[in-house]
């Protein structure tokens, strides 16, 4: 009995061995990809770039397809399974507490940085030409339209506009409904189907990963190839300047302290998620970003389905580190441009308010940018000023959604830390041949 134990301990120990050396060749292989396309794009080969350019819209897309459903299917079956249990509340309460506080400590050092580097003003000329260059419409929405914009009014609108506050809502709904409906035949039929859909979908999710290398060698090319835009100076400099370091300062300094203090190693946890945080790179989306965040939480990070599910998809709606810290110290910047008087209180409400946007801002390319805009114009401040920053907000954008998906990956892994034997474990899929 003791020869077999060991002999079943041994073929297990070569069983993950095997599988931490794919990880590793995997990992190579995106970073590989990921200098190869770099070179490549910036070489300003025309018909090169053009093919970039198609693969990464390809690539874009195939994600887009994916997300919206694989979030609803995620909420609907983790809350048709905790629903009417005592664990929902648990799994939910940690994950709001962490998103809230991860998000204070985005926007509190973004706000800290601006006060040290104190970017200047922009000549007037600039501000007025920028004008042109902010997208028709965007100026003229409230934040109110925005909140509107959650509430659906049917049940298909969400779904095709990729609106993913109002997808959440909708999946909430349907997955209480399930979780206390009378517990008939109807009820198991129709929750086995949601399940087989979902099963089918994290089936798509991992023939994409396969090529994923080819996807991240087109966006790294596709961005090479746009960094040529031209050289970021002065206070456009200074204001781009904060907007780096405070993301990076809250990517590799207060996530890892995080997860320090949960007693768990940064640099693992980093290293399983790293597949999403490429991603989240160069897609530009935590909410398309999703199902590889998803797959990246559950097979190589280990974290419990029940956590997974549950907190990942409300995390990508919610806990959005680097936009919180965009909204403040952008509309900092625009406001301290139109002469706003900007004392401690002020800034501090604003912090309070990049906050709360932040949780209401949806997981897609460029919502930050257009929730600041329209926050800009509700105040009357002008907003030329976004038009100016529009041209560089490409790569910013790029490191928001790294950051995003980062700390959605940390809130994920502290939580199922917290909760590890308080939560029942998922059944596990069947092991691959």
């Amino acid at each position: 009995m003791q020869q077999n134990a060991d002999v079943k301990d041994l073929a297990q120990k070569v069983m993950n061995q095997k599988k931490s050396q794919n990880n590793k060749s995997q990992f190579v292989l995106w970073m590989g990809a990921l200098v190869v396309g770099a070179v490549l794009g910036y070489m300003g080969i025309q018909p090169l770039n053009e093919l970039f350019n198609f693969i990464a819209t390809v690539y874009t897309r195939l994600f887009q397809f994916i997300a919206v459903p694989t979030i609803a299917l995620a909420v609907i079956t983790t809350l048709a399974a905790l629903g009417s249990k005592k664990e929902t509340g648990q799994i939910f309460a940690h994950a709001v507490v962490y998103t809230f506080l991860t998000t204070v400590c985005a926007a509190g050092i973004g706000l800290a940085i601006y006060l040290w580097v104190a970017p200047g003003n922009l000549p007037a000329e600039v501000v007025g030409g920028g004008l042109s260059n902010v997208p028709q419409n965007l100026g003229k929405l409230s934040y109110y339209d925005h909140i509107l914009n959650v509430i659906p009014n049917n049940m298909l609108q969400p779904f095709l506009a990729g609106n993913v506050l109002s997808v959440m809502l909708i999946a909430a709904a349907m997955g209480l409904g399930l979780a206390f409906m009378p517990k008939t035949e109807n009820r198991e039929m129709l929750l086995k189907g949601i399940i087989g859909f979902q099963e089918l979908l994290f089936t798509l999710i991992k023939a994409l990963l396969y090529v994923l290398p080819l996807g991240i060698l087109a966006f790294a090319g596709q961005l090479s190839a746009q960094i040529e835009a031209g050289v970021i100076v002065g206070a456009l400099g200074k204001y781009t300047l904060v907007i780096m370091a405070s993301n990076c300062v809250q990517f590799f300094i207060v996530l890892p302290l995080f997860l320090l203090a949960r007693g768990m190693n940064p640099i693992d946890v980093f290293k399983k998620m790293s597949p999403a945080i490429a991603v989240a790179l160069f897609t530009k989306s935590s909410a398309g970003t999703l199902p590889v965040t998803m797959a990246s939480a559950e097979q190589n990070l280990k974290v419990n389905k029940a956590v997974s599910r549950f907190v990942l998809p409300i995390c990508t709606t919610i806990n959005m580190n680097g936009c919180a810290a965009f909204i403040l110290i952008t509309s900092i910047f625009v406001m301290q441009n139109a002469g706003f008087e900007l004392s401690m209180t002020t800034m501090l409400t604003w912090l309070l308010v990049s906050v709360l946007a932040a949780v209401g801002n949806a997981g897609v390319p460029m919502g930050c940018y257009f929730l600041t805009l329209s926050l800009m114009s509700g105040i009357g401040a002008p907003i030329g000023i976004m038009g100016i920053i529009l041209p560089i907000y490409t790569i910013i954008d790029m490191v928001e959604t790294a950051e995003n998906v980062w700390s959605d990956s940390c809130v994920c892994a502290m939580t199922d830390h917290d909760l590890k034997g308080k939560i029942p474990e998922e059944a596990e899929e069947a092991e691959e041949a």
